[in-house]
C-alpha cells in the first residue's frame, strides 16, 4: 500500500472515530437527562414517604428492579454490568432521601466492607466495627441502620459467631451478598525474609491451609480479628505478613508475594444484611430459620417434614450447640420461599407444633 493509501485510510479510520464519539456524547447526554429525570421521581418518592415514616431502603423493591433489569437487558453487556452500573444509581437517588449508615466487620478494606459496597453501592456511609459482636450491637441500638455480618464460607462452612448472635438478636435478615473470595499473601517490604508470623482471620487462615502447609510450613499462624487487621499489622512490623484481599492491600500499601492462595479457586463467603425491617415478598426470596426440638425420637424429621409435603426447598441445615451443658442443639435452616407464600406458611405453621423453639430470623431476596 502507498503511502497515499495509508494516508486516505487513516483519514477515513479518524473521520469514522469522530464520528462513533460523537454519537456517544449524544447518548450520554440522554443519558444524564434520563438519570437527572430518575432522581427527581426518587426525590418525589421520598416526599410521599415522609408523609407515612416509610423506610429510605426497601431490599425487595430494589430485588424487583434488578430483576427486571435482567428481562429487559438487550446486551451486549452483561447483567452483571448493568446490575453494578445501577446499584450507584439506585444508592445516588436513595441518598437523595437519607445518607444511611451501614456497620461492617472493619477495619476499612475486609471483604465485609467489599460486600457492603456490593449489596448499598457508595452512596451510604460505612462504619466499621472491631468484631461481628459490635455490627449487630450498632444495628440494634440504631447508631447503624443496618449491619452486615459473614454468614458462611463455600470452604470453612459457617461462621459461628454470627449464627449465635442471631439466636439472640432482635434484629432481622432483610438481605443477602455472594462475594468471591480470593486471598493473597503480603508484606510490607515484598518479601517473606525474616518474616516470623502471617496474620488474619481465623477462617482465611483455614481456607488457606494447604497452600500455607506447602509453602511456608515453619511459619507461626496467628489469628486476629479480620484479615484488614491482618493486613494494618503487616503494614507497621516488618516480621509480620498477611493474608488478605486486593483491597487491604491497596489500602495498607503492601506488597503481594502470592496471588489466589485460597485451596479452593471458587472460594465465595455468604454475608447477611441485618436491620430492623421486616421485608414483604420480592418474588424470589428466602427465609432463614432457627428451630430446636424436644428431645424424642423421630423429632428432627417430624420437624422438617412439612416443608417437603408443601413443596418447599430447604438450601441449608446447620446446627449449634445450644450451650445448656444438655447436649442440645438448634437448628439453622435457610429455606426458598418467602414467608407470607402460601406454600412456606403452611410449613411454617405446622413446624410451629412441632419445634420447642422456633425464630423466623427473616425472609429477604435472594442473592442474584
Amino acid at each position: 500500500m502507498s503511502d497515499k493509501q495509508t494516508g486516505n485510510e487513516a483519514a477515513r479510520v479518524d473521520e469514522r472515530l469522530a464520528e462513533l464519539r460523537s454519537s456517544i456524547d449524544a447518548v450520554d447526554a440522554q443519558i444524564v437527562e434520563l438519570i437527572s429525570r430518575r432522581a427527581g421521581f426518587a426525590r418525589e418518592v421520598g416526599e410521599v414517604k415522609k408523609l407515612i415514616d416509610a423506610p429510605v431502603y426497601r431490599p425487595e423493591r430494589e430485588a424487583q428492579i434488578f430483576a427486571k433489569l435482567r428481562t429487559i437487558n438487550p446486551g451486549p453487556l452483561p447483567n452483571a454490568s448493568v446490575e453494578a452500573v445501577y446499584r450507584e444509581i439506585i444508592s445516588a437517588c436513595r441518598e437523595l432521601e437519607r445518607r444511611m449508615r451501614v456497620a461492617y466487620l472493619g477495619p476499612a478494606g475486609t471483604f465485609s466492607e467489599q460486600a457492603l459496597y456490593r449489596h448499598f453501592g457508595s452512596g451510604v456511609e460505612p462504619i466499621a466495627c472491631p468484631s461481628i459482636d459490635e455490627v449487630f450491637r450498632a444495628a440494634e441500638a440504631g447508631s447503624a441502620d443496618f449491619g452486615i455480618v459473614p454468614v458462611e464460607n463455600s470452604t470453612e462452612g459457617a461462621v459461628n459467631r454470627s449464627l449465635d448472635l442471631f439466636l439472640q438478636t432482635p434484629l432481622r435478615i432483610c438481605g443477602e451478598v455472594s462475594l468471591p473470595v480470593r486471598h493473597n499473601l503480603l508484606t510490607r517490604s515484598g518479601s517473606m525474609e525474616d518474616v516470623t508470623r502471617i496474620c488474619a482471620h481465623a477462617q482465611a487462615l483455614a481456607q488457606c491451609v494447604g497452600w500455607l502447609d506447602r509453602s511456608y510450613p515453619g511459619i507461626e499462624r496467628v489469628p486476629v480479628s479480620s484479615n484488614a487487621e491482618g493486613a494494618r499489622l503487616a503494614s507497621v512490623e516488618e516480621h509480620t505478613a498477611a493474608i488478605a484481599g486486593d483491597a487491604a492491600a491497596a489500602r495498607y500499601g503492601l506488597e503481594t508475594i502470592a496471588g489466589g492462595i485460597q485451596d479452593d479457586p471458587l472460594n465465595r463467603t455468604r454475608f447477611a444484611v441485618v436491620g430492623h425491617y421486616d421485608c414483604g415478598p420480592s418474588g424470589n426470596d428466602q427465609t432463614s430459620l432457627i428451630l430446636s426440638v424436644p428431645d424424642r425420637a423421630g423429632a428432627v424429621y417430624a420437624l422438617i417434614e412439612p416443608l417437603a409435603r408443601h413443596g418447599v426447598s430447604m438450601k441449608r441445615f446447620e446446627s449449634r450447640p445450644a450451650r445448656s451443658g444438655q447436649w442440645e442443639y438448634y437448628f439453622y435452616i435457610d429455606i426458598l420461599g418467602h414467608r407470607d407464600d402460601a406454600a412456606v406458611a403452611a410449613g411454617l405453621a405446622e413446624i410451629r407444633t412441632h419445634a420447642a423453639f422456633c425464630k423466623v430470623v427473616g425472609s429477604y431476596p435472594r442473592a442474584s
